[in-house]
């Protein structure tokens, strides 16, 4: 479910499917032409040796509006009954036979240890007071930690600040976020273990690394991530506190997020109350100061559909309401004079206010970029310049102003990779900025734009890519989709690539929460590549590559024209020839899970194979748990009629139906996930196994140690990822060859 410092992220609950319903049953999704035609190879034998685990059904009927839906496996939801761990380990003892019978696996692990174990990278990256921090990926270890250097260009200078691989070395622990003071002599770390996303925050010296003895718990969560914000002078931070024991009934403790202002050395329990507490259940905060660190800026969104409202801390204490959630106010930034740079999203595609004085009504901010093709994602401000990252569909522009008292003038736009992505922009010094820039085949690398000379040199923060991608190209094709919407496929190929219809298709989206599908650099396509296949990540409706409007139109209401979106790229793969429909795969986590899980159940002949990450599959029940509450303002709610009505519609789980052919399918969780309750997945797999009628196997492997995929070990990314591609490779019929 989507969070200020996740992925794909973010990232739910029950009910069972039209074939168990007593009455109202959702209604079937037409039939792509494409499948109408095509010679589906559905004669698969019934799988051999070891049976998947029988599973128990017990039916709990829940009345809806006058719609009884029946749930065979809501037992289990609770991890903490012995039979649902014994059905877990079955269920995982019969995944590891499948896979342990796979010859190539070895192999394709060996290799994939070669793909992502081949250079440092990294990410994160602060500029304090001439002091650049930056966290560093160093294979073999198992966890990023927390470098700093005195100069981005030189690596000599670097030293490790905070290391989460001595701090545990079982690998289990990781950075969740940091923060250094203004003037770089202190950093506060929040570090969690397991997957899990709860991090205390604990203080490191700068110069010294050594730890502070000020911790302060649980500021950080997987429902609403966490915040910290310096004060001018370095000697207290603001941080984002959820309720403490005894203050909120057991079922609250991961909601109604505060702010609270905590001295250096002084006890936790002495801490002070800042703001938060008129805030949303569901609200999510996350925390800035002003480059004179006098003014804290914090930004309360209502959960996870976009919905965002300003508060500002003037340096006598007073906190005023910048903007409403009506305002559609969705970024802010402090400028170099101390004024308010404001991200606007009442024009679709975004337009930057200014706001100056910073406490001053919003009705006075005057506009300084107004609106343009491209769609404003992020901006970063100098003495004198403005720096603006723009989305076309996808792929990063980036331009660059001329700020003044009198507004902002365009210049000449900084040359960056073709087909990009520009991200993390960090203003340096007076008027220079660092930032990120990537493409489906050139590994990151952090860049210096100077002002002076109008110069982008690329830094020694480089990713060393671990293969050649010299023979491989990118191609931008569109499809149309049910509605006639055109929607982007970003194709990665080898160069000459003849199209017969043959080659083995991995496609993936996402489409919800706003959330942007740029080109990124993935070693693991080189893996795919060198077997013969292709690569393609739709832009579908639900993201933000087009703006506002391309998000409302994938959430709520609106939410199946992303599944229809998806499957329209799907076909449009077959109709260009790159793949059969024996040939494709579809891929996808966390929200891109529910989209997994609606794609093989609205369109079970369409693929050949599935895998599905942490997904999302009972969409009746999702509000019940901690982070699915945040999701009601992205998804809906059951307590509405109609918007029950679109999640009943659509829900994978929902929509299993018996005696269907379906494709493989790889279901994988982790059992500390604090975002996707692992019971989907368990639920998922358990109907689908009583239903297909395909003879194709469907797995589910829960690892015990891991989450929503934050903080995962090097060792356990390296072994799910060799499950994940001897699985695909298996299905599709690939003989893995190594290269």
């Amino acid at each position: 479910m989507a969070k200020s410092t996740r992925l794909i992220p973010a990232v739910l609950v029950l009910a069972p499917l039209a074939a168990h319903c007593a009455e109202a049953p959702p209604p079937e999704p037409e039939t792509p032409a494409i499948v109408q035609s095509a010679v589906v190879a559905d004669d698969t034998p019934p799988l051999s040796g070891p049976k998947p685990p029988s599973t128990p059904k017990r039916p709990l009927v829940t009345d809806y509006f006058g719609t009884k839906v029946s749930d065979e496996y809501g037992w289990l939801e609770n991890p903490a009954d012995p039979e649902v761990k014994a059905w877990s380990d079955a269920q995982n003892a019969f995944t590891r036979t499948y896979f342990d019978g796979l010859e190539a696996r070895p192999a394709i692990k060996q290799r994939i240890g070669q793909l992502l174990a081949a250079s440092p990278s990294y990410f994160g990256l602060a500029w304090k007071n001439g002091v650049t921090f930056v966290m560093e990926e160093l294979p073999p270890k198992q966890q990023p930690f927390l470098m700093v250097l005195k100069s981005p260009e030189d690596l000599a200078t670097g030293r490790v600040l905070v290391d989460p691989n001595a701090i545990d070395p079982t690998g289990k622990t990781t950075i969740d976020i940091y923060v250094p003071s203004r003037d770089a002599k202190l950093v506060a770390v929040s570090l969690s273990s397991g997957g899990t996303e709860a991090g205390d925050v604990h203080v490191y010296d700068v110069a010294t690394g050594k730890e502070r003895p000020d911790v302060i718990s649980h500021v950080h969560g997987g429902t609403a991530a966490g915040s910290v914000a310096w004060n001018a002078d370095g000697t207290g931070l603001f941080y984002t506190r959820y309720p403490r024991a005894g203050e909120r009934p057991p079922t609250d403790m991961d909601f109604y997020q505060q702010v609270w202002f905590h001295k250096l050395g002084t006890k936790p329990e002495a801490d002070t109350y800042a703001i938060g507490k008129d805030f949303p259940r569901i609200v999510e905060v996350d925390l800035d100061t002003s480059p004179d660190g006098k003014f804290v800026l914090a930004r309360a969104a209502n959960g996870d559909g976009g919905e965002f409202a300003f508060h500002l801390r003037a340096p006598d204490g007073k906190w005023t309401q910048v903007s409403t959630y009506a305002d559609k106010i969705a970024k802010a930034r402090f400028a170099a004079d101390g004024s308010l740079l404001l991200l606007s999203t009442a024009a679709p595609r975004g337009k930057i206010l200014r706001l100056a004085p910073a406490t001053a009504p919003l009705a006075s901010a005057t506009v300084v970029v107004p609106e343009s093709d491209g769609v404003i994602t992020d901006f970063v401000s100098t003495k004198t310049r403005l720096f603006v990252s723009d989305l076309a569909g996808g792929p990063s522009d980036l331009r660059v102003f001329a700020l003044s008292a009198k507004g902002a003038a365009a210049l000449a736009s900084p040359s960056i990779l073709p087909v990009s992505q520009v991200s993390e922009m960090e203003a340096v010094g007076v008027d220079d900025i660092l930032f990120k820039n990537e493409s489906f085949v050139d590994p990151p690398a952090f860049y210096r734009y100077t002002t002076e000379g109008s110069k982008v040199t690329r830094t020694a923060l480089v990713k060393t890519a671990p293969v050649d991608m010299s023979d491989t190209e990118v191609v931008r094709e569109t499809c149309t989709s049910k509605d006639g919407t055109r929607v982007p496929i970003n194709i990665v190929r080898k160069k000459g690539m003849v199209l017969g219809g043959s080659a083995p298709a991995l496609l993936t989206g996402y489409g919800g929460y706003g959330v942007n599908r740029s080109p990124r650099f993935r070693p693991m396509n080189r893996l795919w590549l060198d077997q013969g296949g292709v690569f393609a990540e739709t832009n579908l409706r639900g993201g933000g590559e087009y703006g506002e409007e391309w998000h409302k139109g994938g959430n709520l209401l609106n939410k199946q024209n992303v599944f229809d979106d998806m499957v329209s790229c799907a076909k449009q793969l077959v109709v260009d020839k790159y793949t059969s429909i024996d040939k494709l795969a579809i891929i996808g986590g966390s929200n891109g899970g529910l989209l997994m899980g609606a794609e093989l159940t609205q369109f079970p002949k369409l693929f050949r194979a599935v895998v599905s990450f942490v997904g999302i599959y009972d969409m009746l029940h999702v509000e019940n748990t901690p982070n699915g509450a945040f999701n009601v303002t992205e998804y809906g709610t059951v307590r509405d009629p109609g918007q029950f009505q679109a999640l009943y519609a659509y829900s994978p789980f929902h929509r299993v139906k018996d005696h269907t052919a379906y494709p493989s399918v790889l279901f994988l969780t982790g059992a500390n996930d604090p975002r996707v309750d692992p019971y989907h997945s368990r639920k998922m797999t358990a109907r689908l196994q009583a239903a297909t009628s395909s003879g194709r196997p469907v797995l589910l492997r829960t690892s015990s140690d891991t989450g929503h995929g934050m903080g995962s070990p090097l060792s356990a990314e390296i072994e799910e990822n060799a499950d994940v591609y001897a699985f695909l490779f298996h299905e599709l019929g690939v003989a893995y060859k190594s290269p």
